[in-house]
């Protein structure tokens, strides 16, 4: 049943009753009882200087103090390990008297933190825990460290409530009780469960809860808050017909088929169990079971049917733990029962289906019936027809295979009738057939190759600069031709697969989908906000549909940038007057005529632009940009302003300029005021020089 037996203990009441059921679990088997004890003797050396303070008068001496620190660290690391052995001699003698093998573990650190971590690297069967420990109070229901240990772990655990040494000899009907609902887990639980009641005689019951109510509260909630109009088209009466007759009926079935799949697994295990259905709120229906019962244990699922597979714990499962009186253990095993034992208890054939059915010929009907049966459980079908056998061997089979099986089949029969052996030549048409399909498919893959290899091709015509189609035989920009259209590299712009993996993809004004890497969208997100940063996504992203990039990656979007910066930074170079002058012959004679203008602006951080050597006339300013720059004082103010608003916008290709780009020119004018007034600038340094 169990190899390996887990016992964390503490000496409480609940680590006592651990060990007993461990014991009894173990008794005549082969398996090992391990035990462990955590104590965190540096949380205590810690807490100990921090009370240093509070000591009496006589112990504040230096001496004294590092006497008593001394004395204190050996009494913590002695005294704990003399408690953490004394902790586990309890199991460790109990299992030697019983010939049952025992293995101690004494671990330092944070009780559950070393707990979690020595579960997950142990091959344990069966973890035992008490629900409560020393520190539990009269409104305790669960101990933080089996709640954070249960949370952290995928073993089998049992929570120990019931404890008479606490609570008496109550009175109990002595079953071990699984709740099932379905899943794996809980098909798991049952299988634990009936092994426990092999082991130790006691009556097996199975239960399942459904809830008929849900709708009918929700219904009479809804009349509260729609019109009379929309009352009319949600349509109350009918909609509660629906779920009187066929949904509430079809839950019942559902949940009665559980119990009866349950009923067969126990019985295929030389055993018998009782089973009962519950209608109503599960958690609420369980726990009013278990309190009436006051079964020995309690299995449940450690998660339902309907939790995702990385849930750490179900929600029924969790309140059900807080509140039962009596021992609960989660099961994390995971057991699906056979497909046609689900099937024959749970889903039903029309007349069509069983009629569409006995056309597949003999020899492979077995595993096509177990295919359709299995893909009608995965998407929660009660009953077959011919159109879900249809979307069953579309989804399963290859295309016209299940048309190729008729026409196997009607071979076959027309073979048998003549008397001929139905299996004649068969074989050898098959192999013929199979060679064929793959030379075809060979060949398809082929050209899907090609055809994709051509379509990521990209020419660029070197005369303009234009991303033109591949085939293209003349720039439809400048008309250029031959050898002036060179295919475009695009292999260092492919995204790996970690870039690939942190990839976000987007769909477009045009319904077109655009996929960028994680780097790339923090580089574009490094731009200011508003225009300049919408400005810098559109020529990114316009370049990569241009030249059919798949995905977007950093490299891709620094080119396209560079692109225009540097043209921008060569342009600057060119132009730029010597010996410090700064573009209107204005040089200020201490080598401060070329200013950092953006130098605090990323991505273009260290990048210097020389105020004076932008052309104005290719921009175009805004009303509101205009009446932003006249609020600038007349004189050199507005125009060393308006001069370092072109700058901006020309560093940001930007040939308009609103309002946002007016102002975020200013501040940047505002900053390099700033920088040179720190940096021992005068009045005369921004005043215009006489020529």
């Amino acid at each position: 049943m169990f190899k390996n037996i887990y016992v964390p203990v503490d000496n409480s009441d609940y680590s006592n009753e651990c060990i007993d059921l461990a014991l009894e679990f173990a008794k005549d088997t082969d398996a090992t009882i391990i035990s462990s004890h955590v104590y965190a003797a540096k949380m205590h050396d810690v807490r100990f200087r921090q009370m240093e303070s509070g000591l009496p008068e006589e112990y504040q001496d230096e001496q004294e103090l590092e006497k008593q620190r001394a004395i204190h660290d050996q009494l913590i690391t002695k005294g704990m390990e003399v408690i953490t052995d004394s902790y586990l001699d309890v199991p460790k003698f109990k299992c030697k008297a019983r010939n049952i093998p025992f293995i101690g573990k004494s671990l330092e650190g944070r009780n559950w933190i070393e707990l979690v971590r020595d579960i997950k690297e142990s091959n344990y069967d069966l973890v035992i825990m008490g629900a409560l420990g020393l520190g539990a109070i009269r409104d305790s229901q669960i101990g933080t460290v089996s709640e954070r240990v249960i949370r952290r772990v995928n073993t089998d655990t049992l929570i120990v409530k019931n404890v008479p040494a606490i609570h008496g000899e109550k009175a109990s009907s002595g079953k071990i009780v699984v709740a099932v609902d379905g899943s794996g887990h809980a098909f798991g639980g049952l299988k634990t469960g009936i092994d426990l009641a092999r082991k130790t005689g006691r009556p097996l019951e199975v239960i399942s809860t459904f809830d008929p109510y849900f709708h009918y509260a929700m219904f009479n909630s809804l009349t509260g808050v729609l019109s009379k109009d929309a009352a009319k088209v949600f349509k109350f009466e009918q909609q509660e017909k629906l779920h009187e007759d066929i949904i509430d009926k079809g839950l019942a079935k559902i949940y009665q088929s559980h119990l009866e799949v349950s009923r067969k697994i126990v019985e295929d295990e030389g055993l018998e169990c009782t089973a009962r259905l519950l209608d109503g709120k599960v958690f609420e229906k369980v726990l009013q079971y278990a309190r009436e019962e006051n079964p020995w244990m309690l299995i449940l699922g450690r998660i339902g049917v309907h939790s995702a597979e990385d849930m750490d714990i179900g929600g029924n499962t969790e309140n059900l733990l807080r509140l039962v009186p009596c021992n609960v253990l989660l099961s994390s095993k995971v057991y699906k029962p056979p497909v046609d034992m689900q099937a024959e208890e749970s889903i039903e054939w029309t007349a069509e289906a069983k009629e569409r059915l006995k056309k597949i010929p003999g020899f492979v009907r077995p595993m096509a019936t177990a295919a359709i049966l299995r893909y009608a459980l995965e998407r929660g079908h009660s009953m077959i027809t011919s159109s879900v056998i249809t979307e069953a061997c579309e989804t399963i089979l290859p295309a016209g295979a299940m048309q190729a099986m008729y026409n196997i089949g009607d071979q076959m029969r027309d073979k048998m009738a003549k008397g001929e052996d139905p299996l004649e030549g068969m074989i050898d048409d098959r192999q013929r057939d199979l060679e064929k399909k793959y030379a075809e498919e060979v060949a398809k893959v082929q050209a899907e190759e090609a055809a994709q290899a051509e379509e990521t091709k990209t020419l660029k015509c070197s005369s303009c600069s234009t991303y033109l189609g591949v085939g293209t035989v003349k720039c439809s920009v400048c008309g250029a031709e031959g050898s002036a259209l060179v295919p475009v590299d695009m292999s260092g712009y492919k995204a790996d697969e970690e870039e690939q993996s942190e990839s976000t993809t987007v769909t477009t004004f045009d319904s077109t989908q655009v996929t960028w890497t994680k780097e790339a969208q923090d580089l574009v997100e490094a731009f200011p906000q508003g225009h300049v940063r919408r400005r810098a996504h559109a020529r990114i992203e316009k370049n990569a549909r241009i030249q059919k990039i798949g995905t977007i990656t950093k490299a891709f979007a620094e080119k396209i940038l560079n692109e225009k910066a540097d043209g921008r930074k060569e342009a600057a170079v060119d132009d730029a007057p010597a010996n410090g002058t700064n573009g209107n012959g204005n040089g200020n004679g201490n080598g401060k005529g070329n200013l950092r203008a953006y130098g605090d602006l990323h991505p273009f951080e260290g990048k210097n632009f020389s105020k004076g050597t932008v052309d104005p006339s290719r921009f175009v300013w805004t009303e509101e940009a205009i009446q932003r720059i006249e609020q600038v004082p007349q004189g050199f103010m507005r125009e060393n302003t308006r001069e370092r608003v072109l700058d901006y916008a020309n560093h940001f290709n930007l040939t308009e300029i609103d309002l946002e780009t007016c102002q975020k020119g200013i501040e940047e004018s505002i900053k390099v005021m700033t920088e040179m007034i720190n940096s021992g600038a005068t009045l005369d340094d921004f005043l215009p020089q006489k020529k």
